[in-house]
């Protein structure tokens, strides 16, 4: 999680704005090469922070220092040559850039933290702290944003996948999305089904 220390949320802060810019640049950008200008009409094909901000998902993900959101990208899928198979693509983008950057962060981590383990200076400590945190907040991003609840990435993949009623009826529960999110993420159900996931895959690239 997130450490409180001032000095480290001063570090830690941008990395958080831009993973979460990443993600979502991630959809505009596939969205986009997949044949959907609706993202770039939008003024979402950028890795501007201001663009992409959600204030609930980002206060979120302040206080649990895991699980967050951004504002969601709007496409088209009418746009796509294949809708079912455009929409997986760029529901998927998001978390797996989550995912490169988290590895890309640990690799930073171990150029910084040196061949033992142990930053060299103060200035080299504090970048270690925030590259760690970084690695989580993304690793947090990717698996969190991965579940079938609407309006996180996993619910428009598993929508692609429905048809017919079960897909009717699967849209129905994005009215009640934030209560469930919210409720999920403030009860140890969320810690319980996603932290051995994250660990899991913190102690494969760290």
């Amino acid at each position: 999680m997130l450490s409180m220390n001032p000095y480290s949320m001063l570090i830690t802060l941008p990395i958080l704005l831009f993973s979460l810019s990443v993600h979502e640049y991630a959809h505009a950008r596939v969205a986009y090469r997949l044949g959907d200008n609706t993202p770039r009409w939008q003024g979402r094909l950028t890795l501007n922070p201001l663009a992409h901000m959600d204030p609930v998902g980002l206060l979120v993900l302040v206080v649990t220092g895991r699980f967050g959101w951004a504002k969601p990208v709007v496409v088209n899928p009418n746009n796509f040559e294949n809708r079912d198979a455009g929409m997986v693509m760029v529901s998927l983008a998001g978390p797996g850039s989550n995912l490169v950057l988290a590895i890309a962060l640990a690799t930073l981590f171990k150029a910084v933290s040196g061949p033992y383990g142990i930053p060299a200076n103060a200035f080299a400590r504090y970048l270690a702290l925030a590259l760690n945190q970084g690695v989580w907040i993304n690793l947090g991003l990717a698996v969190f944003n991965l579940l079938p609840v609407p309006p996180l990435d996993g619910s428009k993949i598993l929508a692609a996948l429905l048809k017919g009623k079960g897909a009717r009826l699967y849209y129905t529960l994005e009215k009640y999305s934030y209560i469930v999110l919210l409720l999920f993420i403030a009860t140890p159900l969320a810690s319980w089904i996603l932290s051995p996931i994250i660990l899991t895959l913190y102690r494969a690239i760290m």
